[in-house]
């Protein structure tokens, strides 16, 4: 199964918009997180959904980059999920979100270092063999760097796919996010990536706190982050892209709008070299 154009991030809210209507969405990226628990009715709600559209797994408790030990309970429940809506694709974030088997809110970010990179791309390996196939790294907003940092983001990220032989889910609003919150170039960053990585891409909203931009998935995004796309799909091509939208919910309606907007700038720059 492949999937193509602009989808959305599936929230609850749009669980009966999308069944009694079914839009013309061309799929949904699912939070894999909310149907781990056994009986859900969100899950029942996924099952029927997942009967008229293809879907992505995007995780945010694998904690890739933590020095804890590799969480197999949860990678069992993740197994399971992948059997019932069997995705097109599957994500979690490079980031750690756990220390001493407490976990945390957030995603946590990396120092940018040769020895990061050796344990998170060892810890996504095994993670790959016990899933039995390829996941997707996104790179991740942050509002602080390690002094301990020997490369810059891009590389890193570059790195770590390679070496672990994954694939790479390009938000570009964290692209955006961190080069103003960092000083950094993002172009650079759009053009210091390899094409064959790049699987999927995301698109978000972010607020503005005068000093830094933080990531909240809870607005529209950008005229920024639009041009940063364009030039995103000059480079990697029209690769499938979701909206994300996790506080102030807007109506379903208002999401369709969203996509719509996307899909045009993604069909006007899919050729364009």
């Amino acid at each position: 199964m492949d999937i193509k154009g602009v989808g959305l991030g599936l929230r609850s809210a749009h669980y009966s918009d999308i069944l009694k209507e079914n839009p013309a969405i061309p799929w949904f990226e699912v939070l894999a997180d909310n149907y781990l628990i056994k009986g859900s009715p969100n899950l029942s709600y996924l099952e029927k959904i997942r009967q008229n559209y293809p879907l992505t797994l995007h995780c945010i408790g694998m904690s890739l980059g933590s020095m804890d030990p590799l969480n197999f309970n949860y990678l069992k429940k993740i197994k399971k999920l992948i059997k019932i809506v069997e995705p097109v694709l599957i994500s979690d974030h490079l980031s750690w979100t756990s220390f001493n088997k407490q976990y945390f809110h957030e995603l946590l970010p990396l120092p940018f270092t040769e020895e990061a990179i050796f344990h998170v791309a060892k810890r996504i390996r095994q993670v790959q063999d016990f899933l039995e196939q390829k996941i997707m790294i996104e790179n991740i907003s942050s509002y602080l760097c390690f002094k301990q940092s020997q490369l810059t983001e891009w590389a890193f990220l570059k790195e770590i796919a390679d070496q672990a032989d994954c694939f790479i889910l390009l938000d570009i609003n964290n692209i955006y996010v961190n080069a103003y919150n960092h000083q950094l170039n993002a172009l650079n960053y759009i053009k210091s990536l390899d094409t064959n990585r790049i699987a999927q891409f995301h698109l978000a909203g972010f607020e503005n706190k005068g000093y830094y931009l933080l990531d909240t998935h809870g607005a529209s995004f950008s005229s920024d982050v639009l041009k940063l796309f364009q030039q995103a799909i000059k480079k990697f091509g029209a690769l499938p892209t979701v909206i994300e939208w996790d506080s102030h919910i807007p109506i379903f309606s208002r999401l369709l709008e969203e996509v719509q907007i996307a899909q045009t700038i993604m069909d006007q720059y899919a050729n364009i070299i």
